[in-house]
């Protein structure tokens, strides 16, 4: 049993680690030019964090209500990392936008704090809590757009 703990202890870790090294600064990035942003620009914001959270939410969830949230929560962080990954490391890296991967960086951030990834490090918690906030309102104003016939862009 103690093995378990001690297991679900170093994949904690390792986990905190990789956010620092790979999502924690671009999504800090990302936050401050959404706050910086005017309200004509804000929308752009939304719109790319709503689309990258689509884009992560595993589809064997999709209608499914016996699933744990954090297990949802933590199989969408791990596709937003690979996306960040893939956009600094991969063979997209020179295709990709700092403001999108900055975007990944906060779904991903966002959906880790979700998971409970960042119970014990207040700094990662804070920043989940901002990255949680940006993702719940770009939620609701795409969905206010959607169903005003407004969200003729995406």
């Amino acid at each position: 049993m103690f093995d378990w703990f001690r297991s679900k202890a170093r994949e904690r870790r390792k986990k905190l680690k990789l956010d620092r090294k790979h999502v924690e600064g671009r999504a800090r990035r990302f936050l401050k030019n959404y706050l910086d942003a005017d309200e004509m620009r804000k929308p752009e914001f939304y719109r790319v964090v709503q689309d990258i959270s689509d884009m992560c939410r595993p589809a064997e969830v999709i209608g499914r209500s016996d699933m744990d949230d954090s297990r949802i929560a933590e199989a969408a962080s791990q596709a937003a990392m690979k996306m960040v990954l893939d956009r600094t490391e991969g063979l997209n890296a020179g295709q990709a936008t700092n403001f999108e991967t900055d975007a990944c960086a906060t779904v991903a951030v966002a959906y880790h704090r979700a998971a409970g990834v960042y119970v014990g490090d207040d700094k990662l918690q804070e920043l989940g809590t901002a990255a949680v906030h940006l993702l719940t309102m770009a939620t609701s104003y795409m969905s206010a757009h959607e169903d005003n016939g407004q969200n003729t862009q995406r």
